[in-house]
């Protein structure tokens, strides 16, 4: 074969710092711009954006020649810088230490994009820990954790 061909659909957390409630209804969609035009400039694809006031999911084509702790690293350092710089939180922002990062298969596609499209409605039912600790189980991480 003359090309690689490569296609790694990525399912991204990123957690506020303390799981501080800073990205309120009125801010949200220039945090989610903000995060849209880095993951742009990483030359990656979003898929969907959504959250909370204490994180927001992503849907993304990871760009191969990324390492996906480098996608993050730049993800979370430029748009802190940018939502500061816009003062757009009551006190300085800053993403938590750490993502969460879980492959996604063509075929869950549809439903990866519903959960993120729903988490508002979703997190009425369910704290961010709660969602925390359903996906280190369902992805089966209980041994990676606190390492």
């Amino acid at each position: 074969m003359s090309h690689s061909k490569v296609k790694i659909w990525i399912h991204g957390i990123l957690g506020v710092k303390n799981r501080e409630n800073l990205i309120g209804l009125e801010i949200e969609n220039k945090i989610h711009n903000i995060i849209k035009k880095q993951i742009i400039e990483a030359d990656c694809f979003l898929e969907e954006i959504n959250g909370t006031e204490n994180h927001i999911h992503i849907l993304f084509l990871l760009n191969p020649q990324i390492p996906i702790s480098d996608f993050f690293k730049q993800i979370k350092g430029s748009s802190s810088h940018d939502i500061n710089y816009e003062d757009l939180t009551r006190i300085k922002f800053s993403w938590q230490v750490g993502f969460g990062a879980f492959s996604v298969s063509e075929s869950h596609l549809e439903d990866v994009k519903l959960y993120i499209r729903n988490q508002k409605e979703y997190h009425k039912k369910m704290t961010f820990q709660e969602e925390y600790d359903k996906l280190i189980k369902l992805y089966k991480l209980e041994k990676f954790v606190n390492r």
